[in-house]
Protein backbone atom coordinates (compact mmCIF):
# COMPACT_ATOMS: atom_id res chain seq x y z
CA UNK A 1 0.00 0.00 0.00
CA UNK A 2 0.82 3.52 -0.67
CA UNK A 3 -0.47 6.50 0.09
CA UNK A 4 0.43 9.37 -2.07
CA UNK A 5 1.00 12.80 0.22
CA UNK A 6 -1.78 15.19 -0.26
CA UNK A 7 -1.23 19.02 0.44
CA UNK A 8 -3.13 20.27 3.61
CA UNK A 9 -5.65 21.55 1.74
CA UNK A 10 -6.38 18.83 -0.53
CA UNK A 11 -6.20 16.49 2.99
CA UNK A 12 -8.90 19.35 3.98
CA UNK A 13 -11.27 18.86 0.88
CA UNK A 14 -11.22 15.40 1.56
CA UNK A 15 -12.02 15.18 5.39
CA UNK A 16 -9.76 12.11 5.25
CA UNK A 17 -6.57 10.59 6.74
CA UNK A 18 -3.77 8.99 4.57
CA UNK A 19 -4.38 5.48 6.98
CA UNK A 20 -8.43 5.87 6.10
CA UNK A 21 -7.62 5.77 2.86
CA UNK A 22 -5.32 3.11 2.57
CA UNK A 23 -7.14 0.88 5.01
CA UNK A 24 -10.46 1.59 2.70
CA UNK A 25 -8.53 0.84 -0.68
CA UNK A 26 -6.27 -2.37 0.94
CA UNK A 27 -10.12 -3.36 2.42
CA UNK A 28 -11.37 -3.00 -1.42
CA UNK A 29 -8.79 -4.62 -3.42
CA UNK A 30 -8.26 -1.27 -5.07
CA UNK A 31 -4.67 -1.03 -6.80
CA UNK A 32 -5.12 2.64 -7.74
CA UNK A 33 -7.33 5.66 -6.67
CA UNK A 34 -7.26 8.66 -8.61
CA UNK A 35 -9.03 12.48 -7.99
CA UNK A 36 -10.31 14.38 -10.70
CA UNK A 37 -12.37 17.55 -11.15
CA UNK A 38 -13.17 20.53 -9.07
CA UNK A 39 -11.58 18.80 -6.07
CA UNK A 40 -8.26 19.05 -7.88
CA UNK A 41 -8.86 23.09 -8.80
CA UNK A 42 -9.84 26.26 -7.33
CA UNK A 43 -13.43 26.17 -8.18
CA UNK A 44 -14.25 23.19 -5.89
CA UNK A 45 -16.63 24.58 -3.07
CA UNK A 46 -18.97 24.01 0.12
CA UNK A 47 -21.82 22.05 -2.27
CA UNK A 48 -19.21 19.96 -4.75
CA UNK A 49 -19.11 16.37 -4.88
CA UNK A 50 -15.71 14.75 -5.17
CA UNK A 51 -15.06 12.76 -8.48
CA UNK A 52 -12.36 9.53 -8.13
CA UNK A 53 -11.33 6.76 -10.46
CA UNK A 54 -10.73 3.47 -9.19
CA UNK A 55 -8.71 0.85 -10.65
CA UNK A 56 -8.91 -2.69 -9.28
CA UNK A 57 -6.56 -5.34 -8.39
CA UNK A 58 -6.45 -7.81 -11.43
CA UNK A 59 -7.57 -11.10 -9.45
CA UNK A 60 -10.56 -8.54 -7.73
CA UNK A 61 -14.23 -9.31 -8.20
CA UNK A 62 -16.35 -6.42 -7.70
CA UNK A 63 -20.02 -6.04 -8.76
CA UNK A 64 -21.78 -3.22 -9.10
CA UNK A 65 -23.47 -2.91 -6.15
CA UNK A 66 -20.15 -3.48 -4.91
CA UNK A 67 -19.50 -0.35 -6.93
CA UNK A 68 -22.63 1.24 -5.18
CA UNK A 69 -21.83 0.23 -1.66
CA UNK A 70 -18.09 1.51 -2.19
CA UNK A 71 -19.60 4.93 -3.34
CA UNK A 72 -21.76 5.23 0.03
CA UNK A 73 -18.73 4.31 2.36
CA UNK A 74 -16.71 7.49 0.72
CA UNK A 75 -19.25 9.12 0.85
CA UNK A 76 -19.74 8.91 4.51
CA UNK A 77 -15.84 9.21 4.57
CA UNK A 78 -15.51 12.34 3.03
CA UNK A 79 -18.80 13.66 4.48
CA UNK A 80 -19.68 14.78 0.65
CA UNK A 81 -21.17 13.68 -1.93
CA UNK A 82 -18.86 11.47 -4.11
CA UNK A 83 -18.82 10.36 -7.85
CA UNK A 84 -17.10 7.05 -8.38
CA UNK A 85 -16.24 5.80 -11.83
CA UNK A 86 -13.86 2.87 -12.59
CA UNK A 87 -11.20 3.72 -15.11
CA UNK A 88 -11.88 0.89 -17.49
CA UNK A 89 -15.31 2.51 -17.64
CA UNK A 90 -13.47 5.81 -18.42
CA UNK A 91 -11.20 4.43 -21.09
CA UNK A 92 -13.87 2.76 -23.30
CA UNK A 93 -16.17 6.10 -23.00
CA UNK A 94 -17.27 7.02 -26.39
CA UNK A 95 -17.22 10.38 -25.48
CA UNK A 96 -13.45 10.92 -26.06
CA UNK A 97 -13.19 14.62 -24.97
CA UNK A 98 -14.39 13.29 -21.38
CA UNK A 99 -12.41 10.23 -21.63
CA UNK A 100 -9.24 12.43 -22.69
CA UNK A 101 -10.16 15.45 -20.13
CA UNK A 102 -10.33 12.59 -16.71
CA UNK A 103 -7.85 10.62 -18.03
CA UNK A 104 -5.33 13.35 -18.23
CA UNK A 105 -6.06 15.30 -15.06
CA UNK A 106 -6.36 12.87 -12.52
CA UNK A 107 -4.38 12.80 -9.58
CA UNK A 108 -3.71 9.61 -8.11
CA UNK A 109 -3.76 9.33 -4.13
CA UNK A 110 -3.51 5.67 -3.62
CA UNK A 111 -1.14 3.18 -5.27
CA UNK A 112 -1.18 -0.54 -4.09
CA UNK A 113 2.86 -1.81 -4.03
CA UNK A 114 1.61 -4.31 -6.03
CA UNK A 115 1.45 -1.88 -8.87
CA UNK A 116 4.56 0.20 -8.18
CA UNK A 117 7.64 -0.42 -10.47
CA UNK A 118 10.72 -2.30 -9.02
Amino acid sequence: MHTIPFNPQLQERLALTPDKLSEFCQRRHIRELALFGSVLRDDFHANSDIDMLVTFQSNAKVSLLDLVDMQYELEDLCHRKVDLLTRKSVETSPNWIRRQEILNTARVIYESRSSLPG
